[in-house]
Protein backbone atom coordinates (compact mmCIF):
# COMPACT_ATOMS: atom_id res chain seq x y z
CA UNK A 1 0.00 0.00 0.00
CA UNK A 2 1.29 3.18 -0.81
CA UNK A 3 1.58 5.98 1.26
CA UNK A 4 -1.13 8.06 -0.34
CA UNK A 5 -3.24 5.12 -0.05
CA UNK A 6 -2.74 4.22 3.68
CA UNK A 7 -3.56 8.40 4.32
CA UNK A 8 -6.82 7.82 2.22
CA UNK A 9 -7.55 4.30 4.26
CA UNK A 10 -7.18 6.18 7.61
CA UNK A 11 -9.53 8.99 6.69
CA UNK A 12 -12.09 6.57 4.86
CA UNK A 13 -12.05 4.62 8.50
CA UNK A 14 -12.09 7.47 10.83
CA UNK A 15 -14.24 6.55 13.31
CA UNK A 16 -13.65 2.69 13.20
CA UNK A 17 -9.68 4.07 14.27
CA UNK A 18 -11.12 5.94 16.90
CA UNK A 19 -13.49 3.20 18.53
CA UNK A 20 -10.14 0.92 18.62
CA UNK A 21 -8.16 2.85 19.86
CA UNK A 22 -10.45 3.85 22.89
CA UNK A 23 -10.60 0.12 23.03
CA UNK A 24 -7.15 -0.49 23.35
CA UNK A 25 -6.96 1.09 26.02
CA UNK A 26 -8.53 -1.55 28.05
CA UNK A 27 -5.69 -3.84 27.85
CA UNK A 28 -3.31 -1.26 28.20
CA UNK A 29 -4.50 0.07 31.54
CA UNK A 30 -4.78 -3.77 32.56
CA UNK A 31 -1.09 -4.20 31.44
CA UNK A 32 -0.11 -0.78 33.56
CA UNK A 33 -1.35 -2.62 36.58
CA UNK A 34 0.06 -5.77 35.71
CA UNK A 35 3.57 -4.23 35.08
CA UNK A 36 6.47 -4.79 38.31
CA UNK A 37 7.98 -1.77 39.18
CA UNK A 38 11.80 -2.59 40.74
CA UNK A 39 12.79 -0.02 42.70
CA UNK A 40 16.42 -1.58 43.34
CA UNK A 41 18.78 -0.16 40.69
CA UNK A 42 21.66 -2.98 41.33
CA UNK A 43 19.34 -5.92 40.31
CA UNK A 44 20.77 -4.43 36.71
CA UNK A 45 24.06 -5.56 37.39
CA UNK A 46 25.69 -8.61 35.31
CA UNK A 47 24.44 -12.01 36.35
CA UNK A 48 28.09 -13.09 35.89
CA UNK A 49 30.04 -10.74 38.09
CA UNK A 50 31.26 -11.65 41.16
CA UNK A 51 29.41 -9.29 43.39
CA UNK A 52 26.12 -11.01 42.36
CA UNK A 53 27.41 -14.71 42.48
CA UNK A 54 28.18 -13.25 46.21
CA UNK A 55 24.59 -12.32 46.71
CA UNK A 56 23.20 -15.90 45.26
CA UNK A 57 25.42 -17.38 47.48
CA UNK A 58 24.17 -15.42 50.58
CA UNK A 59 20.71 -16.34 49.17
CA UNK A 60 21.34 -19.86 48.79
CA UNK A 61 23.59 -20.95 51.35
CA UNK A 62 22.80 -18.54 53.82
CA UNK A 63 19.19 -17.84 53.09
CA UNK A 64 19.89 -14.73 53.55
CA UNK A 65 18.43 -12.20 50.48
CA UNK A 66 18.73 -8.81 52.02
CA UNK A 67 19.65 -7.75 55.63
CA UNK A 68 18.65 -4.35 57.74
CA UNK A 69 20.57 -3.12 61.07
CA UNK A 70 17.91 -1.79 63.32
CA UNK A 71 18.59 1.07 65.54
CA UNK A 72 17.45 0.25 69.05
CA UNK A 73 17.54 3.50 71.50
CA UNK A 74 18.04 2.90 75.35
CA UNK A 75 16.23 -0.44 75.22
CA UNK A 76 16.83 -2.67 78.19
CA UNK A 77 18.01 -6.40 77.35
CA UNK A 78 14.72 -8.39 78.12
CA UNK A 79 12.59 -5.37 75.82
CA UNK A 80 15.18 -6.29 72.79
CA UNK A 81 14.11 -10.22 73.65
CA UNK A 82 10.50 -9.52 73.49
CA UNK A 83 11.10 -7.46 69.84
CA UNK A 84 13.46 -9.74 68.39
CA UNK A 85 10.56 -12.72 69.10
CA UNK A 86 7.85 -10.41 67.65
CA UNK A 87 10.37 -9.79 64.26
CA UNK A 88 11.14 -13.39 64.34
CA UNK A 89 6.75 -14.06 63.84
CA UNK A 90 7.32 -12.43 60.13
CA UNK A 91 7.69 -15.00 57.62
CA UNK A 92 9.86 -13.49 55.31
CA UNK A 93 11.98 -12.95 58.36
CA UNK A 94 14.73 -15.66 58.36
CA UNK A 95 17.51 -14.42 61.37
CA UNK A 96 18.14 -11.77 63.64
CA UNK A 97 21.03 -10.79 66.31
CA UNK A 98 21.80 -8.30 68.41
CA UNK A 99 23.90 -8.02 71.84
CA UNK A 100 20.48 -10.41 73.62
CA UNK A 101 21.55 -12.56 71.31
CA UNK A 102 25.43 -12.91 72.51
CA UNK A 103 24.82 -12.42 76.31
CA UNK A 104 21.77 -13.61 76.81
CA UNK A 105 19.36 -11.67 79.55
CA UNK A 106 21.64 -13.09 82.36
CA UNK A 107 24.78 -10.99 81.50
CA UNK A 108 25.17 -7.74 82.26
CA UNK A 109 26.46 -5.69 79.56
CA UNK A 110 29.56 -4.69 81.67
CA UNK A 111 31.04 -7.83 80.99
CA UNK A 112 31.10 -7.49 77.50
CA UNK A 113 34.56 -7.46 75.73
CA UNK A 114 35.33 -3.85 75.00
CA UNK A 115 36.51 -4.93 70.97
CA UNK A 116 32.91 -6.53 70.63
CA UNK A 117 30.51 -4.11 72.95
CA UNK A 118 31.95 -0.85 71.39
CA UNK A 119 30.80 -2.35 68.15
CA UNK A 120 27.30 -3.00 68.94
CA UNK A 121 26.63 -1.16 71.86
CA UNK A 122 27.26 2.41 72.54
CA UNK A 123 25.68 5.10 75.29
CA UNK A 124 22.85 2.51 76.07
CA UNK A 125 22.31 2.29 72.51
CA UNK A 126 22.58 -0.95 70.10
CA UNK A 127 22.03 -2.69 66.97
CA UNK A 128 19.80 -5.26 66.07
CA UNK A 129 20.69 -7.07 63.00
CA UNK A 130 17.64 -8.39 61.05
CA UNK A 131 17.86 -10.91 57.37
CA UNK A 132 15.40 -11.58 55.54
CA UNK A 133 15.01 -14.46 53.18
CA UNK A 134 13.73 -12.81 49.79
CA UNK A 135 15.84 -10.19 47.95
CA UNK A 136 16.43 -6.39 48.97
CA UNK A 137 13.76 -5.33 46.55
CA UNK A 138 10.92 -7.98 45.96
CA UNK A 139 7.48 -6.97 47.33
CA UNK A 140 7.79 -9.90 50.34
CA UNK A 141 11.06 -7.62 51.48
CA UNK A 142 9.13 -4.50 50.82
CA UNK A 143 6.17 -5.71 53.23
CA UNK A 144 8.72 -6.95 55.35
CA UNK A 145 9.86 -3.61 55.83
CA UNK A 146 6.39 -2.25 56.52
CA UNK A 147 5.36 -4.94 59.23
CA UNK A 148 8.37 -3.68 60.77
CA UNK A 149 7.88 -0.56 61.44
CA UNK A 150 4.01 -1.57 62.38
CA UNK A 151 5.34 -2.95 65.68
CA UNK A 152 8.38 -1.21 66.37
CA UNK A 153 8.01 2.04 68.18
CA UNK A 154 10.09 5.37 68.21
CA UNK A 155 13.10 3.87 69.24
CA UNK A 156 13.64 1.85 66.37
CA UNK A 157 15.21 2.79 63.43
CA UNK A 158 14.81 0.52 60.19
CA UNK A 159 17.96 1.07 58.12
CA UNK A 160 19.41 -0.32 54.99
CA UNK A 161 18.51 -0.38 51.56
CA UNK A 162 15.56 -2.30 51.70
CA UNK A 163 14.08 0.64 53.73
CA UNK A 164 15.59 2.83 51.32
CA UNK A 165 14.46 1.08 47.99
CA UNK A 166 10.17 0.96 49.76
CA UNK A 167 10.74 4.66 51.16
CA UNK A 168 11.81 5.44 47.44
CA UNK A 169 8.73 3.35 45.92
CA UNK A 170 6.18 4.96 47.91
CA UNK A 171 8.35 9.03 47.25
CA UNK A 172 8.49 8.00 43.57
CA UNK A 173 4.60 7.13 42.81
CA UNK A 174 3.33 10.17 44.30
CA UNK A 175 5.40 12.84 42.54
CA UNK A 176 4.98 10.45 38.91
CA UNK A 177 1.83 11.89 38.43
CA UNK A 178 2.80 15.37 39.46
CA UNK A 179 5.40 16.15 37.26
CA UNK A 180 3.20 14.40 34.50
CA UNK A 181 0.58 16.75 35.12
CA UNK A 182 2.86 19.77 35.16
CA UNK A 183 4.10 18.90 31.86
CA UNK A 184 0.71 18.28 30.31
CA UNK A 185 0.01 21.81 31.15
CA UNK A 186 3.58 23.40 30.35
CA UNK A 187 2.78 21.70 26.54
CA UNK A 188 -0.56 23.25 26.25
CA UNK A 189 0.57 26.72 27.48
CA UNK A 190 3.55 25.92 24.16
CA UNK A 191 0.85 24.95 21.63
CA UNK A 192 -1.62 27.58 22.34
CA UNK A 193 1.12 29.88 21.39
CA UNK A 194 2.84 27.69 18.51
CA UNK A 195 -1.13 26.51 16.66
CA UNK A 196 -3.75 28.48 15.90
CA UNK A 197 -6.51 26.62 17.58
CA UNK A 198 -7.29 26.06 21.45
CA UNK A 199 -8.97 23.39 20.69
CA UNK A 200 -5.74 21.75 18.57
CA UNK A 201 -3.79 21.10 21.45
CA UNK A 202 -5.87 19.46 23.54
CA UNK A 203 -6.33 16.35 20.36
CA UNK A 204 -2.56 16.35 19.67
CA UNK A 205 -1.86 15.70 23.56
CA UNK A 206 -4.83 13.04 23.77
CA UNK A 207 -2.86 11.66 20.90
CA UNK A 208 -0.03 11.55 22.78
CA UNK A 209 -1.50 10.24 25.87
CA UNK A 210 -3.53 7.23 24.03
CA UNK A 211 0.32 6.13 22.92
CA UNK A 212 1.93 6.48 26.32
CA UNK A 213 -0.31 4.51 27.52
CA UNK A 214 -0.08 1.90 24.72
CA UNK A 215 3.48 1.97 25.83
CA UNK A 216 3.18 1.80 29.05
CA UNK A 217 0.60 -1.42 28.44
CA UNK A 218 2.90 -3.08 26.55
CA UNK A 219 5.45 -3.21 29.13
CA UNK A 220 3.88 -5.99 30.89
CA UNK A 221 5.87 -8.11 27.98
CA UNK A 222 8.74 -7.17 29.53
CA UNK A 223 7.16 -8.63 33.09
CA UNK A 224 8.95 -5.66 34.92
CA UNK A 225 10.87 -2.23 34.47
CA UNK A 226 12.95 0.33 36.97
CA UNK A 227 11.38 2.81 38.52
CA UNK A 228 13.59 5.04 36.81
CA UNK A 229 11.85 3.89 33.14
CA UNK A 230 8.93 4.30 34.29
CA UNK A 231 9.05 7.68 36.09
CA UNK A 232 11.23 9.09 32.91
CA UNK A 233 9.28 7.41 30.12
CA UNK A 234 5.87 9.14 29.78
CA UNK A 235 7.69 12.50 30.05
CA UNK A 236 10.65 11.87 26.98
CA UNK A 237 7.97 10.74 25.10
CA UNK A 238 5.51 12.76 25.10
CA UNK A 239 8.67 15.41 24.55
CA UNK A 240 10.05 13.34 22.12
CA UNK A 241 7.09 12.42 19.97
CA UNK A 242 5.03 15.67 20.35
CA UNK A 243 6.96 17.07 17.28
CA UNK A 244 5.55 14.21 14.92
CA UNK A 245 2.20 15.82 15.90
CA UNK A 246 2.61 19.19 15.08
CA UNK A 247 4.07 18.21 12.00
CA UNK A 248 0.94 16.25 10.96
CA UNK A 249 -1.29 19.01 11.75
CA UNK A 250 1.13 22.20 10.13
CA UNK A 251 0.73 19.88 7.17
CA UNK A 252 -3.01 19.48 7.12
CA UNK A 253 -3.40 23.25 7.59
CA UNK A 254 -1.12 23.86 4.69
CA UNK A 255 -2.39 21.04 1.96
CA UNK A 256 -6.30 22.61 3.04
CA UNK A 257 -5.29 25.22 0.76
CA UNK A 258 -4.47 22.64 -2.32
CA UNK A 259 -7.56 20.40 -1.46
CA UNK A 260 -10.94 21.77 -1.04
CA UNK A 261 -11.95 18.33 0.74
CA UNK A 262 -10.48 17.96 4.12
CA UNK A 263 -10.28 14.10 3.71
CA UNK A 264 -7.94 14.37 0.66
CA UNK A 265 -5.87 17.12 2.65
CA UNK A 266 -5.55 14.95 5.23
CA UNK A 267 -4.34 12.39 2.97
CA UNK A 268 -1.65 13.40 1.79
CA UNK A 269 -1.07 15.39 4.82
CA UNK A 270 -0.14 11.40 6.24
CA UNK A 271 1.70 11.27 3.47
CA UNK A 272 3.99 14.17 3.63
CA UNK A 273 4.25 13.31 7.34
CA UNK A 274 5.29 9.35 6.78
CA UNK A 275 8.11 10.71 4.22
CA UNK A 276 9.82 13.36 6.73
CA UNK A 277 8.96 11.25 10.09
CA UNK A 278 9.78 7.73 9.07
CA UNK A 279 13.76 8.43 8.39
CA UNK A 280 14.06 10.59 11.52
CA UNK A 281 12.34 8.06 14.01
CA UNK A 282 14.13 5.19 12.49
CA UNK A 283 17.18 6.95 13.75
CA UNK A 284 15.56 7.87 17.56
CA UNK A 285 14.65 4.29 17.62
CA UNK A 286 17.74 2.73 16.60
CA UNK A 287 19.31 5.19 18.99
CA UNK A 288 17.30 4.14 21.67
CA UNK A 289 18.12 0.63 20.93
CA UNK A 290 21.42 1.06 21.06
CA UNK A 291 21.04 1.68 24.69
CA UNK A 292 20.27 -2.52 24.90
CA UNK A 293 24.44 -2.38 24.13
CA UNK A 294 24.98 -1.87 28.02
CA UNK A 295 26.24 -4.57 30.08
CA UNK A 296 24.10 -2.60 33.02
CA UNK A 297 20.61 -3.77 31.87
CA UNK A 298 19.14 -0.68 32.88
CA UNK A 299 20.20 0.51 29.37
CA UNK A 300 17.84 -1.91 27.70
CA UNK A 301 15.12 -1.48 29.67
CA UNK A 302 15.18 1.82 29.20
CA UNK A 303 16.34 1.60 25.41
CA UNK A 304 13.18 -0.67 24.45
CA UNK A 305 10.47 1.00 26.29
CA UNK A 306 11.47 4.44 24.59
CA UNK A 307 11.90 2.85 21.16
CA UNK A 308 8.89 0.76 22.03
CA UNK A 309 7.05 4.61 22.43
CA UNK A 310 8.46 6.05 19.40
CA UNK A 311 7.32 3.44 17.75
CA UNK A 312 4.13 3.71 18.86
CA UNK A 313 3.62 7.32 18.96
CA UNK A 314 4.05 7.61 15.28
CA UNK A 315 1.58 5.08 14.56
CA UNK A 316 -0.30 6.83 16.67
CA UNK A 317 0.33 10.21 14.67
CA UNK A 318 -0.22 8.84 11.43
CA UNK A 319 -3.72 6.87 12.45
CA UNK A 320 -5.59 8.14 15.12
CA UNK A 321 -4.82 11.68 15.23
CA UNK A 322 -5.59 12.44 11.89
CA UNK A 323 -9.05 10.63 12.94
CA UNK A 324 -9.64 12.93 15.51
CA UNK A 325 -8.95 16.32 13.78
CA UNK A 326 -10.95 14.89 10.99
CA UNK A 327 -14.06 13.71 13.61
CA UNK A 328 -13.44 17.20 15.77
CA UNK A 329 -12.62 19.35 12.56
CA UNK A 330 -15.76 21.75 13.12
CA UNK A 331 -14.51 22.14 16.88
CA UNK A 332 -11.06 23.12 15.96
CA UNK A 333 -12.64 25.33 13.25
CA UNK A 334 -14.74 27.26 15.45
CA UNK A 335 -12.01 27.77 18.08
CA UNK A 336 -9.26 29.27 15.83
CA UNK A 337 -7.37 32.11 16.40
CA UNK A 338 -4.50 33.71 15.35
CA UNK A 339 -1.04 32.48 15.31
CA UNK A 340 0.89 33.91 18.31
CA UNK A 341 4.62 32.33 17.60
CA UNK A 342 6.86 34.76 16.15
CA UNK A 343 8.48 33.68 12.60
CA UNK A 344 12.06 33.96 13.68
CA UNK A 345 12.86 35.47 10.36
CA UNK A 346 15.61 37.92 12.56
CA UNK A 347 17.51 35.05 13.92
CA UNK A 348 17.11 33.27 10.42
CA UNK A 349 18.93 36.27 8.91
CA UNK A 350 21.43 36.86 11.37
CA UNK A 351 22.38 33.19 10.94
CA UNK A 352 23.04 33.52 7.40
CA UNK A 353 24.74 37.03 7.77
CA UNK A 354 26.76 36.35 10.17
CA UNK A 355 27.73 32.70 9.50
CA UNK A 356 31.58 33.11 9.55
CA UNK A 357 31.29 34.75 12.90
CA UNK A 358 28.90 32.01 14.02
CA UNK A 359 31.93 29.26 13.09
CA UNK A 360 34.56 31.33 14.76
CA UNK A 361 32.62 31.20 18.33
CA UNK A 362 31.64 27.55 17.66
CA UNK A 363 35.89 27.37 16.87
CA UNK A 364 36.41 28.81 20.49
CA UNK A 365 33.74 27.22 21.98
CA UNK A 366 33.99 23.96 21.81
CA UNK A 367 37.28 23.12 23.61
CA UNK A 368 35.56 24.88 26.59
CA UNK A 369 32.58 23.06 26.47
CA UNK A 370 34.25 19.64 26.01
CA UNK A 371 36.31 20.67 29.25
CA UNK A 372 33.05 20.70 31.09
CA UNK A 373 31.65 17.90 29.68
CA UNK A 374 34.71 15.67 30.82
CA UNK A 375 35.01 17.26 34.10
CA UNK A 376 31.20 17.24 35.23
CA UNK A 377 31.02 15.33 37.95
CA UNK A 378 28.21 12.45 38.94
CA UNK A 379 26.94 10.83 42.05
CA UNK A 380 26.24 7.22 41.76
CA UNK A 381 24.35 6.75 45.00
CA UNK A 382 20.51 7.96 44.24
CA UNK A 383 20.44 7.96 48.05
CA UNK A 384 21.53 11.19 48.13
CA UNK A 385 18.79 13.00 46.18
CA UNK A 386 16.34 11.72 48.47
CA UNK A 387 14.73 14.26 51.62
CA UNK A 388 16.29 14.07 54.52
CA UNK A 389 13.00 13.05 56.29
CA UNK A 390 12.32 10.40 54.91
CA UNK A 391 12.48 7.38 57.50
CA UNK A 392 15.18 5.21 55.88
CA UNK A 393 17.22 8.69 55.45
CA UNK A 394 17.16 8.99 59.23
CA UNK A 395 17.71 5.29 60.30
CA UNK A 396 20.84 5.16 57.96
CA UNK A 397 22.02 8.99 59.26
CA UNK A 398 21.71 7.76 62.89
CA UNK A 399 23.57 4.06 62.04
CA UNK A 400 26.15 6.16 61.02
CA UNK A 401 26.22 8.87 63.71
CA UNK A 402 25.98 6.30 66.32
CA UNK A 403 28.08 3.22 65.40
CA UNK A 404 30.15 4.63 62.54
CA UNK A 405 28.25 2.24 60.33
CA UNK A 406 28.38 3.86 56.65
CA UNK A 407 28.80 0.68 54.13
CA UNK A 408 28.30 -2.68 55.20
CA UNK A 409 30.34 -5.46 53.11
CA UNK A 410 30.22 -9.15 53.36
CA UNK A 411 32.81 -11.76 53.02
CA UNK A 412 32.45 -14.95 52.15
CA UNK A 413 35.17 -17.56 52.71
CA UNK A 414 36.18 -21.07 52.65
CA UNK A 415 34.70 -22.44 55.96
CA UNK A 416 37.91 -24.81 55.88
CA UNK A 417 40.56 -22.34 56.81
CA UNK A 418 41.91 -22.44 59.90
CA UNK A 419 40.49 -20.04 62.70
CA UNK A 420 43.55 -18.13 63.34
CA UNK A 421 44.17 -17.72 59.50
CA UNK A 422 40.64 -15.78 59.16
CA UNK A 423 42.15 -13.77 62.63
CA UNK A 424 45.14 -12.82 60.82
CA UNK A 425 43.14 -11.89 57.73
CA UNK A 426 40.44 -10.17 59.57
CA UNK A 427 43.31 -7.55 61.56
CA UNK A 428 45.13 -7.29 58.08
CA UNK A 429 41.83 -5.78 56.74
CA UNK A 430 41.20 -3.70 59.97
CA UNK A 431 44.75 -1.91 59.89
CA UNK A 432 43.43 -0.06 56.14
CA UNK A 433 42.07 2.96 56.70
CA UNK A 434 38.31 3.66 57.19
CA UNK A 435 37.70 0.27 57.82
CA UNK A 436 36.21 0.41 61.25
CA UNK A 437 36.03 -3.28 62.12
CA UNK A 438 35.16 -7.01 61.17
CA UNK A 439 32.55 -9.44 63.22
CA UNK A 440 32.51 -13.09 62.01
CA UNK A 441 32.15 -15.99 64.36
CA UNK A 442 35.84 -16.86 64.58
CA UNK A 443 36.01 -12.94 66.30
CA UNK A 444 32.92 -13.17 68.30
CA UNK A 445 34.32 -17.27 69.50
CA UNK A 446 37.72 -15.90 70.35
CA UNK A 447 36.42 -12.47 72.85
CA UNK A 448 33.92 -14.75 74.73
CA UNK A 449 34.07 -18.28 75.86
CA UNK A 450 31.92 -20.52 73.45
CA UNK A 451 30.55 -22.23 76.51
CA UNK A 452 28.19 -18.84 76.51
CA UNK A 453 27.39 -18.39 72.99
CA UNK A 454 24.01 -19.92 71.96
CA UNK A 455 24.01 -21.93 68.78
CA UNK A 456 22.31 -19.93 66.64
CA UNK A 457 25.23 -17.18 66.27
CA UNK A 458 26.96 -19.79 64.71
CA UNK A 459 24.78 -20.76 62.26
CA UNK A 460 24.42 -16.85 61.39
CA UNK A 461 28.23 -16.72 60.20
CA UNK A 462 28.89 -20.46 58.94
CA UNK A 463 27.20 -22.97 56.89
CA UNK A 464 28.72 -25.84 55.69
CA UNK A 465 30.86 -24.81 52.95
CA UNK A 466 31.09 -20.57 53.95
CA UNK A 467 32.23 -18.64 56.40
CA UNK A 468 30.18 -15.36 56.57
CA UNK A 469 32.05 -12.28 57.78
CA UNK A 470 30.48 -8.54 58.12
CA UNK A 471 33.28 -5.40 57.64
CA UNK A 472 32.11 -1.90 58.35
CA UNK A 473 33.46 0.68 56.41
CA UNK A 474 32.95 4.55 57.50
CA UNK A 475 33.52 5.28 53.58
CA UNK A 476 30.96 6.72 51.97
CA UNK A 477 28.59 4.50 49.45
CA UNK A 478 30.10 5.00 45.54
CA UNK A 479 32.87 7.14 46.29
CA UNK A 480 36.47 6.91 45.44
CA UNK A 481 37.30 6.11 48.66
CA UNK A 482 35.45 3.13 49.88
CA UNK A 483 35.84 2.01 45.92
CA UNK A 484 39.64 2.05 46.83
CA UNK A 485 39.62 0.51 49.73
CA UNK A 486 37.22 -2.73 48.54
CA UNK A 487 40.31 -3.14 45.94
CA UNK A 488 42.62 -3.29 48.87
CA UNK A 489 39.96 -5.70 50.87
CA UNK A 490 39.94 -8.23 48.12
CA UNK A 491 44.09 -8.39 47.50
CA UNK A 492 43.85 -9.24 51.35
CA UNK A 493 41.27 -11.93 51.59
CA UNK A 494 42.65 -13.79 47.93
CA UNK A 495 45.70 -14.30 49.61
CA UNK A 496 43.55 -16.40 52.01
CA UNK A 497 41.64 -17.77 49.51
CA UNK A 498 41.55 -17.51 46.04
CA UNK A 499 37.77 -17.94 45.49
CA UNK A 500 36.85 -15.31 48.29
CA UNK A 501 33.94 -12.97 47.41
CA UNK A 502 33.40 -9.60 48.82
CA UNK A 503 29.41 -9.06 48.74
CA UNK A 504 27.50 -6.14 50.01
CA UNK A 505 26.48 -3.11 49.26
CA UNK A 506 29.16 -1.52 49.29
CA UNK A 507 30.98 -3.97 46.30
CA UNK A 508 27.66 -3.73 44.49
CA UNK A 509 28.21 0.07 43.88
CA UNK A 510 31.52 0.21 42.80
CA UNK A 511 30.59 -2.40 40.10
CA UNK A 512 27.96 -0.25 39.48
CA UNK A 513 30.64 2.41 39.17
CA UNK A 514 32.95 0.89 36.72
CA UNK A 515 30.55 -0.42 34.81
CA UNK A 516 27.74 2.59 34.02
CA UNK A 517 31.66 4.32 33.01
CA UNK A 518 32.27 1.80 30.28
CA UNK A 519 28.85 1.35 29.59
CA UNK A 520 28.36 5.76 28.63
CA UNK A 521 31.42 5.69 26.62
CA UNK A 522 30.91 2.75 24.76
CA UNK A 523 27.02 3.21 24.11
CA UNK A 524 27.50 6.80 22.90
CA UNK A 525 29.99 5.57 20.44
CA UNK A 526 27.25 3.04 19.30
CA UNK A 527 24.58 5.12 18.95
CA UNK A 528 26.89 7.72 16.91
CA UNK A 529 27.70 5.35 14.40
CA UNK A 530 23.80 3.75 15.02
CA UNK A 531 22.45 7.28 13.77
CA UNK A 532 25.59 7.95 11.23
CA UNK A 533 24.74 5.18 9.09
CA UNK A 534 20.94 5.44 9.00
CA UNK A 535 21.32 9.21 7.95
CA UNK A 536 23.91 8.27 5.08
CA UNK A 537 21.04 6.42 4.15
CA UNK A 538 18.15 8.77 4.90
CA UNK A 539 20.13 11.80 3.90
CA UNK A 540 21.77 10.23 0.41
CA UNK A 541 24.82 12.60 1.63
CA UNK A 542 28.52 11.41 3.83
CA UNK A 543 29.38 15.38 5.02
CA UNK A 544 25.97 16.13 6.17
CA UNK A 545 25.99 13.40 8.65
CA UNK A 546 28.92 14.56 9.36
CA UNK A 547 27.89 18.10 9.58
CA UNK A 548 25.01 17.14 11.82
CA UNK A 549 26.31 15.11 14.24
CA UNK A 550 29.25 17.41 15.19
CA UNK A 551 26.63 20.25 15.61
CA UNK A 552 24.51 17.63 17.92
CA UNK A 553 27.69 16.54 20.10
CA UNK A 554 28.55 20.33 20.33
CA UNK A 555 25.11 21.02 21.70
CA UNK A 556 25.40 18.21 23.98
CA UNK A 557 29.08 19.10 25.12
CA UNK A 558 27.98 22.92 26.71
CA UNK A 559 24.66 21.13 28.20
CA UNK A 560 26.19 18.00 30.02
CA UNK A 561 29.17 20.86 30.39
CA UNK A 562 27.37 23.53 32.07
CA UNK A 563 27.18 21.92 35.56
CA UNK A 564 31.22 21.66 36.28
CA UNK A 565 31.25 25.22 35.62
CA UNK A 566 28.36 25.78 38.18
CA UNK A 567 29.72 23.19 40.83
CA UNK A 568 26.83 20.51 40.16
CA UNK A 569 26.89 17.43 40.36
CA UNK A 570 24.47 14.94 38.77
CA UNK A 571 22.74 11.76 39.56
CA UNK A 572 24.68 9.21 36.95
CA UNK A 573 21.18 8.54 35.39
CA UNK A 574 21.15 11.94 33.95
CA UNK A 575 24.42 11.11 31.90
CA UNK A 576 22.77 8.18 29.82
CA UNK A 577 19.14 9.87 29.74
CA UNK A 578 20.27 13.67 28.97
CA UNK A 579 22.58 12.43 26.46
CA UNK A 580 20.65 9.75 24.73
CA UNK A 581 17.69 12.18 24.49
CA UNK A 582 19.85 14.94 23.25
CA UNK A 583 21.14 13.29 20.42
CA UNK A 584 17.89 11.51 19.05
CA UNK A 585 15.88 15.01 19.52
CA UNK A 586 18.35 17.27 17.66
CA UNK A 587 19.20 14.82 15.09
CA UNK A 588 15.62 14.50 14.06
CA UNK A 589 14.78 18.70 13.98
CA UNK A 590 17.89 18.66 11.76
CA UNK A 591 16.32 15.73 9.36
CA UNK A 592 13.02 17.95 9.87
CA UNK A 593 15.13 21.10 8.59
CA UNK A 594 16.53 19.28 6.17
CA UNK A 595 13.38 17.67 4.58
CA UNK A 596 11.83 21.09 4.82
CA UNK A 597 14.82 22.75 2.96
CA UNK A 598 15.78 20.19 0.47
CA UNK A 599 12.47 18.23 0.01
Amino acid sequence: MSQLKFGEFVCKHRKIILILAVLLLIPSILGMKMTHINYDILVYLPEDIETIQGENILSEEFNMGAFSMIVLENMKTKDIVQLENKIKEIDNVEKTISIADIVGTSIPTQMIPDEIKNKIYKNGDTVLLVTFKDSISSDTTMETIEKLRQITNEQCKISGMSATVLDTRNLANSEIAIYVIIAVILCIIILQVALDSYAAPIFLLLNIGIAILYNMGSNVILGQISYITKAISAVLQLGVTMDFAIFLYHSYKAEQTNFSDKNQAMAYAIKKTMVSVIGSSLTTIAGFLALCSMNLTLGKDIGIVMAKGVLLGVICVITVLPAMLLTFDNLIEKTKHKEIMPKFTGIKNFTIKHYRAIIILFIIILPISIYGYTHTNVYYNIDKSLPKTLQSVEANNSLKDKFNIVSAEVLLINKEIPEYKVNEMLNKIEEIEGIEWTLGYSKVAGEMPKSILPDNIKTIFENEKYQMIIINSSCEMATDELNEQITKVNEIIKQYDEKAILAGEGPLMKDLVEISDHDFNSVNIVSIGIIFVLMIIVLKSISLPVILITIIEFAIFINMGIPAFTNTTLPFVASIVIGTIQLRSNNRLCNFNYNKIYK
